[in-house]
Order: C-alpha cells, then structure tokens, then sequence
C-alpha cells in the first residue's frame, strides 16, 4: 500500500511547477530553524493558531474540561483536517506536506503554552475572561489531571511533535519537490 500511494505521489508530480513550491520549503526551513533556536520564536501562523485555538473554546463548550482543551484541540485538528480533505478531494500532496509544517506550528505554540503551567509568565488573549480573570488553559488542564509538575515534560514531547512534524513537511516536500523537478522533461 505504501509502495502505491509513493507510486502515486511521484506521478503527481509530473508536470507541476516546482519553483515555488521550494520557495514554500525554505521558507518552512526558516521557520524550522528559528523554532529549534528559539522557544519564544513566533511564526507567522501565530496568529492563525491563536484564532483557531480561541475558536475551539467555543466549538468544544460542553463542560469547563472540554472547552478549555477544546483550544488546543482545535489548532492541532485544523491542519489534520485540512490534510484528510487535501488527499480525499483534490489529492495534492505537496498541500499534505505544507500541512505537517502548519501542524509543527501549533505544536511548537502548544509546547511553549503548556510548559508554562506552573510559572504563569505567558501574556495571555482571551475574547471572554470570567470576571476579567484569564484562565491559563494548561494550568487549568494539567493542575485537573494531577500532571501540573509534568509540564516541561509534556511541553518538550509537544516540541518533540513539533520537530517530527517539521521534519516530514521538508522531507516530504523535498522529496516532491525533487520528483517534479526530476520529471519536468519526460
């Protein structure tokens, strides 16, 4: 099955224009290398993840535990989603590989969030704090769990996620990449 769906992929590539879908690569090596030299490096899907992760609030208010994670939830299924429709409907694998580095955005994001459970030290955006108060969601998710002294771990296993993700979106991209400017003649 595997051998089919590279198979396929390979033929996709025939006859797409590979130029500035490299220039896509590089720049997600960018964000890639600022990210890994950086924890506090911002990309800019910062403001995409962060509409997202507000939005997922709403989306996931059915009980306090669900909404507050229902943010994070969301920004991590957007760019899932986004690829299960890229494959099923229009079958654009590059779209898949850009998707895998919007995915390491959010985890990165998430990463930098979670870990900072305990100190609080994160200015904070929230379109309806109750009282004027903000809730630190991974506070809140990890202190309800008992896992709150666990938060550098779990930021650093989604940083983890982040840079495997990273890594399949350049590699991925790469590899269609080489295919389209290897094939571009035939």
């Amino acid at each position: 099955m595997f051998d089919e769906i590279l198979d396929e992929a390979r033929e996709w590539c025939r006859g797409r224009i590979w130029f500035l879908r490299l220039i896509v690569l590089i720049f997600f090596g960018y964000v890639f290398f600022n990210h890994l030299t950086s924890s506090s490096y911002q990309s800019i899907f910062k403001g995409l993840n962060l509409g997202i992760h507000e939005l997922g609030h709403y989306i996931f208010s059915f009980g306090m535990f669900m909404s507050v994670f229902g943010g994070t939830l969301a920004q991590c299924l957007a760019p899932l989603i986004s690829m299960a429709l890229f494959l099923r409907f229009q079958r654009d694998f590059f779209a898949v590989a850009f998707c895998f580095g919007w995915l390491s955005t959010n985890f990165y994001d998430v990463a930098v969030y979670a870990a900072d459970a305990r100190l609080k030290q994160l200015p904070l955006v929230s379109p309806g704090g109750v009282g004027g108060d903000i809730l630190h969601d991974w506070a809140y998710l990890l202190g309800r769990l008992g896992l709150l002294e666990y938060d550098g771990t779990i930021g650093f296993l989604f940083r983890s996620g982040g840079f495997v993700t990273m890594l399949v979106c350049l590699i991925g991209g790469g590899w269609l990449v080489w295919n389209m400017i290897r094939l571009k003649d035939e």
